[in-house]
């Protein structure tokens, strides 16, 4: 049995009352892993050292190049235990071989490419300032203290899209894992601490809502960066604004894919099955919507359920499973719940639509397919996050971007057609943060990601994302040095 300690102030340590909590394997629902479980009194500590190790000026007060080669330290050692990271990963979260492979090679990548933002120069100096009259600076200075709250989906992932740019702009954190996918945060903890990162500038703890709740409201914290549903999102939203806290929210959504009547079919159809069943469909960007005109529309669904039958359903240490467990048995009822609103809104269940058999053990769902869907069905407007594909037919073109639109979300959506220039025309009217064309699930660390509507506020990644870290502020120096020739001269204070 692994067992691990939270991390705060450089220190490994257990909960101020000793409490635990289990990591539970999805596969066979087998506790492989105790970890401590923080109580808000660990939390408020934890927020100290961070504040204190802001104050003291031991991170901010570092150049650019300092704290550079600090976060470079991280993916170098994030690389070289990719291997045991990737299999503690696959027991906690379900996510298969492949997929999981792949998001330690993305942790890596995005806190090298942190650490290459961090070198950059946000200062600037404002084409208002006129030689001999004024200077106008605008300077970006550290948000402070951040808390970061991440989701179950991309643990390791999603540490360091939130770790990376707050060191990268000088800031101290406090963060917290998910409760079912915390190891491999205090894995990453135990990879911070082998490095020159004075303490207290990273702290990672653990536990439920009662601990994000403290990291959202305590006073010392400046900045609120929070993954997870649009439901938990406004609460942290409404929390955080009673101390007018700074606030970054990745959140829900039920992207879109259109495939247009000239698309290229083999092509579409294999990427909208990545868009929808990738993960399980356990992603915030899933195309959990496939939107076809008449034209094309009884060909695509018969081919996407004959692809779903060949999905290989298996062990997620396997290297050849394509569809592994969901998260958690709370994760796969909620799926199966969603299954049978479809069935009794009346959408056409095509394929899946239960637990497979010979994986009775595990929370498994069988990839599932839903054809004839209404967009107002609940199937079409609440994001599922599970695999379950709602496919809706459209009369046109307008009529697909006006259906892909009709959603609450807008974080992401994808287009396929052979026309790039047709493809590109739909891509700007769709209300989305992220739009693909002929391709989905592509993310770069130094494009912008984030949501229109409710599917979040503020943006992560690349420079965009490093700016949501720091504070703006306005310098005014003035060259004009005889107070007669001041504007204000006589006006409000008398000559002499």
């Amino acid at each position: 049995m692994l067992e691990y300690k939270i991390y705060i102030n450089g220190e490994f340590r257990d909960a101020s009352d000793k409490g635990t909590m289990d990591s539970v394997n999805p596969y066979d629902k087998s506790v492989f892993a105790k970890l401590a479980k923080s109580t808000v009194e660990d939390t408020k500590i934890a927020i100290k050292a961070a504040r204190n190790a802001f104050d003291s000026g031991v991170w901010s007060g570092k150049t650019n190049e300092e704290r550079s080669a600090i976060l470079k330290q991280i993916a170098d050692k994030i690389k070289e235990n990719s291997v045991m990271l990737q299999e503690l990963e696959i027991q906690e979260s379900g996510s298969t071989y492949k997929k999981s492979k792949d998001d330690m090679f993305l942790t890596y990548r995005a806190a090298s490419t942190f650490a290459k933002l961090a070198l950059t120069d946000l200062n600037e100096t404002l084409d208002i300032s006129k030689e001999g009259v004024s200077k106008n600076l605008l300077v970006r200075e550290p948000v402070g203290v951040v808390s970061a709250i991440i989701p179950w989906n991309f643990p390791l992932q999603m540490a360091m899209w939130k770790i990376g740019p707050a060191l990268a702009a000088g800031c101290t954190i406090v963060l917290k894992p998910a409760p079912e996918t915390s190891v491999s945060a205090l894995e990453l903890a135990k990879i911070i601490d082998s490095t020159d990162l004075p303490k207290g500038v990273v702290n990672i703890i653990t536990g439920d809502a009662e601990v994000g709740e403290e990291m959202v409201t305590n006073p010392m914290v400046d900045k609120v960066a929070f993954t997870g549903s649009t439901e938990i999102g406004r609460k942290v939203m409404s929390l955080a604004s009673a101390t007018m806290k700074s606030v970054t929210l990745e959140l829900g959504g039920k992207s879109a894919s259109i495939i247009l009547d000239d698309a290229d079919l083999d092509l579409a159809i294999d990427g909208s099955a990545y868009a929808g069943y990738f993960h399980n469909g356990q992603c915030c960007v899933a195309g959990s919507r496939l939107i076809l005109t008449n034209k094309n529309y009884d060909e695509v669904v018969e081919r996407l359920k004959t692809k779903l039958a060949k999905m290989k359903i298996g062990n997620p240490m396997d290297k050849d499973t394509d569809i592994g467990p969901m998260v958690s048995e709370k994760q796969q009822k909620r799926v199966l719940d969603y299954i049978a609103i479809g069935k009794k809104e009346g959408a056409k269940l095509v394929y899946g639509g239960g637990v497979p058999k010979g994986f009775e053990q595990g929370c498994y769902v069988e990839p599932t397919l839903f054809a004839d869907v209404n967009n107002d069905m609940r199937i079409a407007q609440e994001e599922i996050f599970g695999p379950v594909l709602a496919v809706i037919k459209a009369g046109d073109e307008n009529d697909a971007i006006r259906i892909a639109n009709a959603s609450s979300f807008g974080l992401a959506g994808g287009v396929w057609s052979r026309d790039n220039d047709r493809a590109l025309n739909v891509a700007k009217q769709l209300r989305a943060g992220t739009i693909w064309i002929n391709e989905w699930h592509i993310l770069n660390d130094k494009a912008p990601f984030g949501g229109y509507k409710q599917s979040g506020v503020g943006r992560e990644l690349g420079i965009e994302g490093l700016k949501a870290y720091t504070e703006v502020k306005h310098i005014h120096i003035d060259e004009v040095l005889d107070r007669k020739k001041k504007f204000w001269y006589n006006v409000t204070v008398p000559q002499d």
